[in-house]
């Protein structure tokens, strides 16, 4: 019994870890790719990046735009788990 719920426990924590990671990439990501069309203004970088973040199974909760610094919110939910993640990227110039 004690080794079902260390086992249980485990799943759990390991899937709480992983739901955390994909948030994280995806914000990442998202910020990324975001940055590089923060010229054109935050429609069309927030655009971009909720794409990106989209394409890495999360929901963009935030997209701002400071000077050419992106900063991008991701959330994953998977089974009654959430997790959020904040990325800030800027453009190489």
């Amino acid at each position: 019994m004690i080794i079902s719920l260390f086992a249980a426990a485990s799943a759990l924590i390991g899937t709480a870890v992983a739901t955390r990671h994909q948030a994280q990439v995806a914000a990442d990501l998202g910020a990324l790719a975001g940055a590089r069309r923060s010229a054109w203004g935050a429609a069309v970088a927030c655009e971009r990046a909720g794409a990106y973040v989209a394409a890495n199974g999360a929901v963009l909760t935030q997209c701002r735009l400071d000077g050419l610094n992106l900063l991008v919110t991701a959330q994953v939910r998977w089974h009654g788990l959430s997790a959020e993640a904040v990325a800030l990227a800027g453009p190489v110039l």
